[in-house]
């Protein structure tokens, strides 16, 4: 009997440890795929692919990714990954992925999936994220609201979904609490990837007296530095791509979302869910751009009034509220 004991043991032992040794994947075996549908230059799907960069860089994981994948080609390319091993595969859901991407995470439960989504996570693998930088757009509109010479505000956005629209609402909402006299002018261009549309649009906004810019899509910058005016960037530091206009911007980094789903994913501990929390400025997935030339351009009691309110939303003192609603030229 105590020979049995012993050896049930030592077999209850032998696979614990083996379990523990599966969950516990090393990165250098990691394999994460992603898959956007638009050029990664596009700064929504850049700021995923610069995020899994940074995790092939210090992880070591394996990092593979498609761009530009259309409609047509979506749900193969997602199903290529799946059955080459991927543990973990993210990207952007929003719009044609969005079905291909849940119908592929029901057939690969085994495979977990992090999708950009407006929508309810999927049991048992399939979790959503979004761009939680409605703070610092809030941030931004503050600037814009003590710098304006007109009161009068440009918004150049995509389309009017809730991920757009709580930006640009928390923008307009950042300016008229210091500068109740704002007005706001408003073009949605209909597409996530448009430079010359967006163009076209600020450039109209200035025409009617916007003197600063929020360019929450690609194509707002060429613009502004034809016509002389101030911008605020949109997902990433945009300051190298017109130094002379950008004053500042609301940053994504999806570092902490894709390390954070690296790790859960390692240790067997991947459940669907809203990663919400890792997008946002507490959890460091969300900041203030850089002032770079402008913090000596700016008013230094303007970059006061940024950096206490900053620090407050940092601490939990102060919550930016969150409004989903299309917003409308005032």
């Amino acid at each position: 009997m105590r020979k049995w004991l012993c050896a049930a043991v030592c077999a209850l032992a032998v696979f614990f440890f083996a379990s523990d040794a599966a969950v516990a994947k090393e990165y250098k075996e990691f394999k994460l795929a992603a898959i956007f549908q638009t050029p990664i230059e596009e700064p929504w799907d850049g700021a995923i692919h610069q995020a899994c960069l940074q995790a092939q860089k210090e992880l070591g994981i394996t990092y593979e990714f498609a761009e530009k994948v259309g409609a047509a080609d979506f749900e193969r390319v997602l199903r290529e990954y799946a059955e080459r091993g991927f543990d973990l595969i993210v990207g952007d859901a929003f719009l044609a992925g969005e079905e291909p991407t849940r119908r592929v995470a029901k057939d690969y439960p085994e495979v977990a999936f992090a999708f950009g989504s407006e929508f309810a996570p999927q049991e048992p693998n399939y979790s959503v994220f979004d761009n939680w930088i409605h703070e610092p757009s809030y941030l931004c509109g503050i600037i814009a609201g003590r710098m304006t010479k007109t009161n009068t505000l440009g918004i150049v956005a995509a389309i009017p979904i809730a991920e757009v629209n709580r930006l640009v609402n928390a923008f307009k909402q950042g300016a008229l609490s210091v500068n109740p006299d704002v007005k706001v002018k408003v073009a949605y261009i209909g597409s996530w990837f448009d430079p010359p549309k967006a163009k076209e649009a600020t450039l109209a906004q200035i025409e009617a007296g916007a003197d600063l810019i929020f360019a929450e899509r690609f194509g707002v910058f060429e613009a502004a530095k034809e016509k002389g005016v101030l911008a605020f960037g949109n997902m990433t530091d945009q300051h190298d791509l017109a130094p002379e206009v950008v004053v500042t911007g609301a940053v994504w980094d999806m570092y902490p979302t894709v390390k954070h789903s690296i790790d859960a994913v390692r240790e067997g501990q991947w459940t669907a869910g809203n990663l919400k929390e890792w997008s946002m400025m507490a959890k460091g997935g969300a900041s203030l751009a850089p002032f770079h030339d402008f913090e000596q351009k700016l008013p230094a009691s303007v970059v006061a009034e940024v950096r206490d309110l900053e620090a407050k939303i940092l601490a939990g003192q102060f919550e930016v509220p969150v409004v989903e609603t299309e917003l409308k030229t005032d």
